[in-house]
């Protein structure tokens, strides 16, 4: 279902059911006026039967397959929609009152069907329409609410954690100036550490940095994870070299290889491999993160979605800066591939 249409209300369903009683009362005075009969119940119901029958339809074509599609297409969709509907129901219509025995109207007062139906049409969706962009300027409203509500925290957030990552940068360093020059190994280590602490500091001041940056900082973070679950944990990078240069958000990378390692690779006692790829196709930068491990289980991957923070975060942020979030692949005997895609945007 398309994000902006949700399960349909019972207000709305209210607002439907009151137009048809009005236009059905509207056409039951004409009818009974015409003919000089009262009971003409069960024809006007049938009438605005078949209407609702032949709207279903047309406002599947309007609200799901044409609702992203220019306005001048959707003018022209209802000139050819409308004398369709109108010449639909009166066939439809007439040929079962004339079936049954039904009353209806006669020569040349047919007109005044052909003219209500086209104004029940009209009317109709031009209300569907006003309602329409109503709900969608209204869920805009809310999501530009929440973007900005989300931008401030992430601002509350990397003003908090400014202290603690340029803290720990230089202790890490005065430490690494401490080692022996014999104990190689532990300096690397130490280096490696010491640069994930910058780069975490320069993503709370930067809204985008190029991949080779977040490539940089995940391979490191995946050198000093390999030190500690040794050949159980093996990783292979797919990168496309015209990627390097575009731009991504800071830190979206890492916590979906962290997420692989703690609840895919580690729980496994041989452990696994991971593989990430990076490529482009059209105007999209394309991500995947592929591991070994456990896969989804039992779980669906909705739940898995909401249950990981790495995921869900991932995944939230996602939607709220492309509308668009993570893709959950299980991969065959086992494992997980979490996918996704960003708009290509080269960095200046």
């Amino acid at each position: 279902m398309h994000p902006l249409h949700s399960k349909i209300k019972s207000s709305e369903i209210a607002l439907i059911v009151s137009f048809y009683v009005f236009m059905m009362i509207n056409y039951y005075l004409v009818l009974s006026i015409d003919t000089g009969i009262v009971r003409v119940y069960r024809v006007v119901m049938l009438n605005h039967l078949f209407k609702a029958l032949l709207s279903l339809p047309i406002w599947w074509l309007f609200f799901r397959y044409l609702d992203n599609r220019p306005l001048w297409v959707k003018i022209i969709a209802h000139l050819v929609a409308l004398p369709i509907f109108c010449f639909s129901w009166i066939i439809v219509y007439y040929a079962v009152c004339d079936y049954f025995g039904f009353i209806r109207l006669q020569g040349v007062k047919i007109a005044w069907d052909v003219y209500h139906t086209a104004l029940f049409y009209v009317v109709q969706f031009i209300g569907f329409h006003l309602y329409d962009y109503y709900t969608k300027h209204k869920r805009q409203e809310l999501f530009a609410l929440e973007l900005r509500e989300l931008a401030l925290q992430s601002e509350l957030t990397a003003l908090k954690a400014q202290l603690n990552p340029h803290f720990l940068y230089n202790v890490f360093n005065t430490i690494n100036a401490a080692i022996p020059a014999k104990a190689e190994k532990t300096r690397n280590m130490v280096a490696k550490l010491s640069d994930l602490f910058r780069y975490q500091l320069k993503a709370s001041k930067e809204e985008l940095v190029t991949v080779k940056e977040e490539l940089d900082f995940v391979t490191k973070y995946l050198d000093l994870e390999k030190e500690r679950f040794g050949e159980r944990l093996q990783y292979h990078l797919e990168i496309n070299d015209e990627t390097l240069q575009h731009a991504i958000p800071p830190i979206l990378i890492q916590p979906l290889v962290e997420n692989s390692i703690k609840h895919g690779i580690s729980p496994l006692i041989d452990g696994g491999k991971i593989t990430l790829s990076i490529q482009t196709t059209a105007n999209q930068l394309n991500i995947s993160i592929t591991d070994t491990g456990v896969g989804l289980q039992n779980g669906s991957k909705e739940s898995a979605l909401k249950k990981g923070i790495g995921l869900s975060n991932s995944h939230e942020r996602l939607v709220k800066m492309y509308d668009s979030g993570l893709q959950l692949i299980s991969k065959e005997p086992r494992g997980l591939e979490v996918r996704f895609s960003i708009p290509i945007i080269k960095q200046s």
